[in-house]
């Protein structure tokens, strides 16, 4: 065959090769699904964020900032999303519109990149007083392969854990965020125990309630999802 011939249908492959990298691209995007695993919670509308290193939205035996107590309280994802966008280290973020129900599952996409490698997110669990959900700076997986993690119940401490429906948003129809004081700190939620207008049988937990999957995606630049 003529060289300069080859020359030419290397010259055409590789072209062809450059034009497919550049219209499907992968290892930036990540599809982040939600699996309610509890017999009776229910989620708030979650909030997501991939970043770089460094953010953080709470640490147990700390007390709660007012954004999160703000999601914990209430469900008001806005708040704690301004936080960390505000450090300036968020590259991407996602909201889901409704309530996961036990047994449900509800998928986002999130862009990542070279330095964010790192997926946060959060929701409150209704009902409950001040309870929430959370994974935080979790390293993103690489290659084809995925990963799962688990979320554990965690107990703002802003709000006292009265159990009653005047203090809880959502079914039960009570307040959101307010002042009030809890125990002062975040920790592990120890449950719903019947002490006000909440049933043990239907709404309480004693381990993990979110199962969280994560796996780089192929995503074609055209498309807007």
């Amino acid at each position: 065959m003529n060289i300069n011939l080859v020359k030419l249908i290397k010259k055409i492959t590789l072209g062809t090769i450059l034009i497919f990298s550049a219209t499907l691209v992968w290892a930036d995007y990540y599809a982040v699904t939600v699996t309610n695993i509890s017999k009776g919670s229910l989620f708030t509308p979650l909030f997501f964020a991939t970043h770089k290193a460094g953010p953080t939205f709470f640490a147990l035996g700390d007390t709660a900032s007012d954004e999160l107590a703000m999601l914990a309280e209430g469900g008001a994802t806005g708040p704690l999303a301004d936080a960390l966008i505000a450090t300036g280290k968020v590259k991407d973020t996602a909201f889901t519109e409704d309530v996961l129900m036990p047994g449900a599952s509800v998928t986002v996409k999130l862009k990542a990149g070279h330095h964010a490698k790192y997926l946060s997110m959060a929701s409150m669990i209704l009902p409950s007083n001040d309870g929430f959900i959370a994974l935080q700076s979790v390293k993103l997986p690489k290659g084809r392969k995925g990963k799962t993690f688990y979320s554990p119940v965690y107990d703002s401490g802003s709000e006292e854990n009265n159990e009653l429906c005047s203090s809880i948003p959502g079914p039960c129809g009570g307040e959101g965020y307010s002042s009030d004081d809890g125990e002062g700190y975040i920790h592990i939620h120890s449950g719903i125990h019947g002490v006000g207008d909440l049933s043990t049988a239907d709404h309480d937990w004693r381990h993990v309630i979110a199962k969280i999957t994560v796996k780089r995606v192929w995503r074609n630049d055209d498309d807007d999802d």
